[in-house]
């Protein structure tokens, strides 16, 4: 089977297509490098021993991606391209809905065109915003609860794509919603390399500790939690790779119509508790500050994965500390990621 993975040289997109191309699929990547550096296809190729098809292309250049289609003839599609930044989506929305809507909808005219009819979907658990409670279940009412644009294009497209399910019936769109990615391959010579000053916890605790940051903040410690930090389910890169891998093994068993599952841990860690396992990996103590609470964010959530693997036969088995060791190894060998 031949997978087109748009988004493919960034951190999920670069892991799934390891995971694939072990297993002996054909990996065709399309990605605008907007995020993510042309030499991730160099690096797949030596874990792997095989050289993913590759184009600089943005989604939204609908000739374009016909052509590809039209040369590539790709049997299903793994879409993550998208701008993924939470806290910066407030600040720019039109810039947000207008690339994440737009490509989305280009790519389904072009899958429709060339009557491919295999979708698996980068969703988030975003999207269940701050009404739902943890454990989060797929069938948690979403109500467009999300708490930023970024979530609502989340929203906006699994609409998009089980209103298409339902007028189209042999389409099938499998929208997974994941939780914290956490890790690098064990390799460590691919990994998380987020530009400028880190969005999410664990490459601000990296650069941390190799002296790319001074210290690390922690945005509230009064929190209704054991430590009063918030709770988030991290889940290892690779576990969430082998997860989208489980997804497109439902459309070679046959049609699945949509279906929607959570890929996480089902089970939740603290902010300080992270904190802890990095510093077992370093040997050494993390530096941190408390700081205020940061506006928006959930004293806790965390998944329930039973469906995934009810329905998919994946579940997570990485640990904490195997995430935190791979996210280290990877910062302590890259340490400015994959800049030249």
């Amino acid at each position: 089977m031949k997978v087109l993975v748009t988004g493919g040289t960034g951190y999920i997109g670069s892991h799934t297509s390891v995971v694939l191309l072990e297993q002996n699929y054909e990996v065709v990547i399309v990605d605008n490098l907007c995020n993510s550096k042309e030499m991730v296809v160099d690096r797949i190729q030596a874990i792997t021993g095989k050289r993913p098809v590759f184009y600089r292309c943005d989604l939204r250049d609908e000739a374009r991606l016909e052509e590809i289609f039209r040369a590539e003839r790709p049997d299903a599609v793994i879409h993550f391209a998208g701008l993924k930044a939470v806290g910066e989506s407030p600040k720019v929305p039109l810039k947000y809905y207008d690339n994440n809507l737009s490509s989305t909808l280009t790519l389904l005219r072009v899958m429709e065109a060339f009557g491919v009819r295999n979708l698996v979907f980068s969703s988030s658990a975003t999207v269940y915003g701050d009404r739902a409670t943890p454990p989060l279940r797929e069938d948690a009412p979403l109500v467009f609860s999300a708490t930023n644009p970024y979530g609502f294009t989340k929203i906006m497209i699994e609409q998009i794509l089980t209103d298409y399910c339902k007028a189209n019936p042999s389409f099938n769109a499998v929208l997974l919603r994941y939780f914290n990615p956490v890790g690098a391959h064990e390799s460590g010579t691919m990994g998380e390399d987020p530009s400028g000053i880190p969005n999410n916890l664990a490459p601000y605790i990296t650069q941390t500790l190799v002296g790319k940051r001074e210290k690390l903040h922690i945005f509230g410690n009064d929190y209704p939690t054991p430590d009063g930090t918030c709770i988030r389910d991290y889940i290892h890169v690779m576990d969430l790779a082998k997860g989208h891998m489980a997804a497109i093994g439902l459309f070679e068993r046959g049609g699945c119509g949509l279906k929607v599952y959570n890929l996480g841990t089902g089970h939740g860690f603290s902010v300080l508790e992270v904190v802890n396992a990095f510093s077992r990996a370093a040997g050494k103590p993390v530096p941190y500050v408390i700081d205020g609470r940061r506006e928006g964010d959930l004293p806790e959530s965390y998944a329930d994965c039973e469906k995934a693997y009810r329905e998919m036969g994946w579940k997570a088995e990485k640990t904490l500390d195997d995430m935190c060791r791979d996210a280290l190894r990877w910062q302590e060998k890259n340490p400015n990621g994959y800049a030249e």
